[in-house]
């Protein structure tokens, strides 16, 4: 109990300051949302989309689960992008994985880890389909994040290749969708270079990332 009790304290605090600093915050915000940003991201707790981005309420619209994956199938992940899409117009999907991500760790160990192995195996496939870059990579740290990168290269993908989005395109709808990934050593976000406006490929997002990592490591 002392720990919720701890939660309540910190938002009855955390209100008061608000409403101390903007009487009428919570007034306006009750009224309607209109974020312009989709963030789909990892639910490690130390990744938390408004904290990071340093933006209000209200002005991101949020999905998190393990690893940051966009499934065809999931109909959680789905629902929320065809809301956020298609009723709250928001003009930015972004795809936000991190370095050291539980989930990207889990899913190299040879070993069960429970239910969650099912959920995994998507990055396993695509650890397989970059294996001729992850490889030659000798160091496991520096493996493993690059196969960070690399899963939210194809998240982008799949974002990309979803009804919810190829229809807002479809409509002439203002739309992109970006890739990031996050640091929790330094707290800096970074772009990972893959931001997509319209229909392409995947071999054209792929090579939009490997330029940009080339570009980058020659700056």
């Amino acid at each position: 109990m002392p720990q919720l009790e701890r939660i309540l304290e910190n938002n009855r605090k955390w209100s008061d300051e608000i409403k101390a600093r903007e009487p009428d915050y919570f007034t306006h915000l009750a009224k309607q949302q209109s974020p312009a940003f989709l963030w789909i991201g990892c639910s490690d707790s130390r990744v938390a989309a408004n904290t990071i981005s340093g933006l209000e309420p209200g002005e991101i619209f949020v999905h998190r689960n393990i690893a940051n994956l966009v499934v065809h199938t999931d109909m959680n992940c789905l629902s929320v992008m065809q809301y956020a899409v298609a009723v709250l117009k928001v003009k930015h999907i972004i795809v936000t994985g991190h370095y050291g991500c539980g989930g990207v760790v889990a899913s190299m160990e040879e070993k069960r880890h429970g239910l969650i192995d099912n959920w995994l195996r998507h990055i396993q496939d695509t650890a397989s389909i970059y294996e001729d870059v992850l490889t030659p990579i000798a160091d496991g740290k520096a493996r493993l994040d690059k196969l960070c990168e690399l899963n939210v290269i194809e998240q982008v993908i799949n974002t990309c290749e979803t009804t919810i989005v190829q229809d807002g395109w479809g409509r002439g709808q203002e739309l992109s969708v970006h890739g990031f990934i996050y640091d929790i050593a330094d707290g800096i976000l970074r772009d990972l270079g893959v931001t997509v406006e319209g229909s392409i490929s995947r071999k054209e997002v792929r090579q939009r990332f490997f330029a940009n990592s080339n570009a980058a490591a020659t700056r």
